[in-house]
């Protein structure tokens, strides 16, 4: 019997509604985009030509863009308002999105053997693409799920809509594989979803080591101008309710009243979000920062560019993550690569992901007195700080994106393994 060679060539990837070359921290730009950039990155070096197609938002971005360098594509297809519009508005758009895709690979004379593609929306494209193309495997990532949303609303006006409920119901059935980061992630698309479980792989996200290698404290605070006497407990993310920013403020106003020495030369930093125009949730939490009297204890620095976070990394003493969901937590494993103990909620994929008393420490989400507690530990015990700090960094090399891809090139192979010919 003999084999058709397929390799994996070149591969479409989607990643519709935020680009991998946008800024963090703004609206709809976070672990996802770092996934994209930096997965995308390492298949290259493995000599995979990746095209990721995202919506273009500026009139004056290029068509395509080589930033990622590896001979990676960034291509920015029209569809819609060239603005940015919230995903559940983009959904109107996709049909436009998926002929432009399609025109691209006509124009170029380019033809894809897999396509990956990231979030609900992408997964719908994905499907359009099969239908013009032909049979082609599609690889999807949910990254967040709408169900898991909806169980840690705190309103009507944090539910999603309907659209992507059914949008996601969809995607489950138009891929050939689902990527799950955690095991929570695993279960709650079989539960939710009716997903059969032999659909679904579990393979996190990585991190880029050399990127986030841990240097000296000292160095990294006073390139950043902060004392080399002050401890400094930093949050990195998305300013929206679900990242539960408010629940760290109220955690440093019960240390501030309770146990001041805790917080003697110690700083709270906030990077994410717009604190010079701020929207909703931004102009929330600096009234609730004026209401505890933390103005001169919590800072909010606005959005940083990625290269600026492992510096930001290397000088706090501890990051925080009191989210009310996270599917995996990048920040995190991010952080612990930096050598940085992470104090999270034990929610989703930061309930796997962070080690609870060995990378740093767990506590119930919108638990401020419980998160109190854990930062006063880790401010007033320097010796548990660094050995929480050397073990974090030694877990988080499994992690590698070497690793990673490793596992997921094995995944493309099982769905593009040769046809027999007689």
């Amino acid at each position: 019997m003999i084999y058709d060679l397929f390799p994996i060539q070149r591969i479409a990837m989607l990643s519709v509604h935020t680009s991998p070359l946008a800024s963090l921290g703004q609206k709809k730009t976070g672990g996802m985009n770092v996934y994209v950039r930096d997965f995308t990155r390492e298949l290259a070096r493995r000599g995979t030509q990746v095209d990721i197609f995202t919506r273009a938002v500026d009139a004056d971005e290029p068509t395509i863009q080589y930033d990622l360098g590896c001979g990676c594509r960034v291509v920015n297809v029209p569809a819609g308002p060239l603005s940015p519009l919230p995903p559940d508005n983009i959904v109107n758009y996709l049909d436009e999105f998926a002929a432009g895709v399609a025109n691209f690979a006509q124009m170029y004379g380019v033809h894809y053997d897999l396509i990956h593609s990231h979030y609900w929306l992408s997964g719908l494209v994905a499907g359009k693409l099969r239908q013009a193309w032909g049979p082609i495997p599609v690889v999807h990532m949910y990254h967040t799920l709408g169900h898991m949303k909806n169980q840690i609303a705190q309103s009507d006006s944090e539910l999603v809509a309907s659209v992507r409920l059914i949008g996601e119901t969809q995607v489950a059935h138009i891929a050939d594989r689902l990527i799950a980061a955690t095991p929570s992630e695993e279960d709650q698309l079989i539960d939710w979803y009716g997903v059969n479980p032999a659909k679904i792989s579990v393979l996190s996200p990585g991190v880029d080591l050399a990127r986030f290698e841990p240097q000296p404290q000292c160095r990294a605070k006073k390139e950043l101008d902060i004392p080399l006497n002050q401890h400094v407990v930093l949050f990195v993310g998305r300013i929206e309710p679900l990242k539960g920013v408010d629940t760290l403020l109220r955690a440093v106003a019960i240390l501030q009243q309770e146990q001041p020495d805790a917080l003697k030369n110690a700083r709270v930093v906030i990077v994410g979000g717009d604190p010079q125009a701020p929207d909703a949730e931004m102009a929330r939490l600096l009234q609730l920062q004026r209401e505890l009297n933390l103005t001169g204890v919590v800072e909010f620095l606005g959005a940083r560019d990625q290269s600026q976070l492992p510096g930001y990394y290397a000088a706090a003493d501890t990051v925080v993550m009191p989210s009310l969901y996270e599917s995996f937590g990048m920040v995190a494993l991010e952080a612990m690569a930096m050598g940085t103990p992470v104090v999270a909620s034990r929610v989703g994929g930061l309930a796997h992901l962070v080690k609870d008393g060995a990378t740093g420490f767990h506590f119930t989400p919108r638990d401020a007195r419980e998160l109190a507690g854990r930062l006063r530990l880790l401010l007033t015990n320097e010796p548990l700080r660094q050995q929480l700090a050397a073990q974090a960094r030694e877990y988080a090399r499994r992690y590698e994106w070497a690793n990673i891809v490793d596992r997921m090139l094995a995944e493309y192979a099982i769905l593009t393994e040769p046809v027999p010919v007689m």
